[in-house]
């Protein structure tokens, strides 16, 4: 492990790298983007997502960001977006191939991966994503419990929600949420399949049996669980 690798000057911008055993030699790699919308956790919390990519050997690059209301949205999207151009220009002296990245993201992490590959004009690097119960559409959070948390602007629901975005066609996405999750979230993974599908993406959605929200992105670090398996085969797509 390499840990708090700098992607820019702030100090919430680093990342954790997890290594497979063995000759690192143009390896693939994959970042992880935690959830906690957007306000909440940090990559420490979430580690144990890289047992799942190490083993399948891969680099896991597991991603910290500033929390909101302290920053606002955008500041968020583009650090996961320079977090993503680190990985570009610098992996390969970690022994990874930048032409092997992978991503996925849970929660709000889910929303922030897919603003890794929401330009439509041009590719973005990124081979597959794996979407594990994300928000697509931020104009619901701005009457929810959010509100007087991080208080989704109206700018920032129409700008940032990616149901309103065109993609790269190049990404394959595996869209999931846990079948025990509440309707909102099942109803936006079907929005934005479709949203997808549309655009001429390729797309699996998946619903995870006797999973919950949390439960969810606690799998992906468990063998032996769908959520896992899910994330093992996104890696190598």
């Amino acid at each position: 492990m390499v840990p708090d690798v700098a992607y820019g000057q702030d100090p919430t911008e680093t990342a954790d790298l997890f290594f497979p055993e063995g000759r690192r030699d143009r390896l693939p790699v994959h970042m992880f983007i935690h959830g906690g919308y957007w306000r909440m956790f940090s990559k420490r919390d979430y580690s144990y997502v890289a047992q799942t990519v190490t083993n399948a050997g891969a680099i896991a690059v597991i991603v910290d960001y500033a929390l909101m209301p302290a920053v606002r949205m955008a500041t968020i999207v583009d650090q996961v977006r320079r977090a993503r151009k680190w990985v570009g220009e610098q992996i390969a002296n970690y022994g990874g191939d930048p032409g092997l990245l992978t991503v996925s993201g849970h929660s709000a992490g889910a929303h922030l991966a897919t603003m890794l590959f929401n330009d439509g004009s041009r590719p973005s690097g990124i081979r597959a994503a794996m979407l594990l119960g994300g928000l697509y559409e931020l104009r619901p959070l701005q009457t929810s419990f959010l509100a007087g948390e991080i208080a989704i602007t109206d700018d920032e629901a129409g700008r940032l929600s990616p149901i309103d975005h065109r993609f790269d066609r190049s990404v394959a996405v595996e869209i999931s949420v846990g079948a025990d999750e509440t309707p909102p979230f099942h109803s936006q993974a079907a929005a934005f399949t479709e949203h997808l599908e549309k655009q001429g993406l390729t797309v699996s959605r998946t619903s995870l049996a006797g999973a919950n929200h949390m439960s969810s992105v606690r799998d992906l670090g468990l063998a032996g669980t769908e959520a896992a398996a899910s994330l093992a085969r996104v890696l190598t797509i």
